[in-house]
């Protein structure tokens, strides 16, 4: 089968960073289902794996941690699929990856897709709508229906990939939500998106809260930098706020004051935890994407694929790679076809 991986950690400029390769058809164990990846998208998660270090692999390592594509065979132990079902899911990330024609995952992390959605829009969804969903309603104390009502939360980088269904998911929840953005593009999606205001993040965000008529949120999102806006957070959230986190700090952060004094609920999320740990409710990702594409048919979430690129090769992967390395990208960047 076609597949792109890689086996040294190179810059994505150098063009053995991503090769295209030939390798065998997997073999689906018990519990899994063998895909055909019909489309895919790019995350974070891909450039920093794919980021440069030392080491070496032995054989080609497969990226790439969101696919939508049809199933063509069904493990012994797998349950609610058959051949032929149109199927979308973010995987595992201690699996080979879905950069390739046919992938495994395991069936409980695999939902139908969206029946109103093409394999592209599809496949720009799970990774971003599960990290969303986990952080705000399962890390978080906010239920999923009407857990906002009342109350405002900051999304700091609305137009990325997670801030982008992030706002959506949390007006619909009820929440009066406030992005950060820092161009006319990125001010523009984040309000296609729902956010009912946007502050630019390059500028303090107190006194653009303030004058909003916000002078302490009641939750946070920090979808882009965990240390820069640390301390502004803790000032910005009220008592017995909740801040969520994506992204690794690079130093120690001061968990004490004024979080401590203020009983600032501190909540990380990491999607790929059930998977990496075999949890005991693994299958609670398949049910988020579930109810994630029962709101997409009901019109109640819209897509957030905002460019694509085909087919799915070496070449338009690196280039994937580049854009989103480079921090202006917005939206999700999808690669279709073989």
């Amino acid at each position: 089968m076609k597949a792109v991986a890689l086996t040294r950690y190179l810059p994505i400029d150098d063009p053995y960073s991503l090769v295209d390769v030939e390798l065998p058809q997997p073999i689906p164990g018990a519990h899994d289902l063998l895909v055909r990846v019909e489309a895919v998208s790019v995350n974070p998660v891909d450039t920093k794996l794919r980021a440069p270090k030392p080491q070496v692999e032995a054989q080609p390592k497969v990226l790439g941690y969101d696919a939508a594509g049809t199933v063509e065979a069904v493990g012994a132990e797998a349950q609610g699929f058959r051949p032929g079902d149109r199927v979308y899911y973010a995987g595992d990330v201690t699996r080979p990856g879905s950069n390739a024609e046919f992938q495994l995952v395991d069936a409980r992390l695999a939902a139908a897709m969206p029946r109103s959605m093409d394999f592209a829009d599809a496949a720009a969804l799970p990774l971003v709508a599960v990290t969303a969903w986990e952080l705000l309603f399962q890390r978080m104390p906010f239920d999923s229906e009407h857990g906002g009502k009342g109350k405002s939360l900051l999304v700091i980088a609305g137009a990325g990939g997670v801030g982008s269904i992030a706002i959506q998911l949390a007006r619909r929840a009820g929440f009066t939500v406030i992005a950060t953005a820092s161009r006319p593009e990125t001010l523009d999606w984040c309000r296609a998106m729902g956010a009912q205001h946007v502050v630019n993040h390059r500028e303090p965000l107190a006194p653009q809260l303030a004058a909003l008529g916000f002078p302490q949120v009641d939750a946070a999102l920090n979808l882009a930098d965990t240390d820069r806006y640390w301390d502004t957070l803790g000032e910005l959230l009220a008592p017995q706020g909740h801040v969520g986190l994506i992204v690794e700090p690079s130093g120690a952060l001061k968990i004490g004051d004024p979080y401590k004094a203020k009983c600032i609920g501190i909540h990380w999320e990491f999607m790929f935890a059930r998977a990496r740990w075999k949890t005991p409710d693994m299958a609670e990702q398949g049910r988020i994407l579930v109810r994630v594409a029962q709101l997409i048919d009901a019109d109640e979430l819209k897509s957030i694929q905002r460019e694509a690129l085909s087919p799915i090769n070496a070449a338009n992967l690196r280039e994937a790679h580049r854009r989103l390395e480079s921090g202006a990208s917005i939206g999700k960047l999808v690669l279709t076809g073989w």
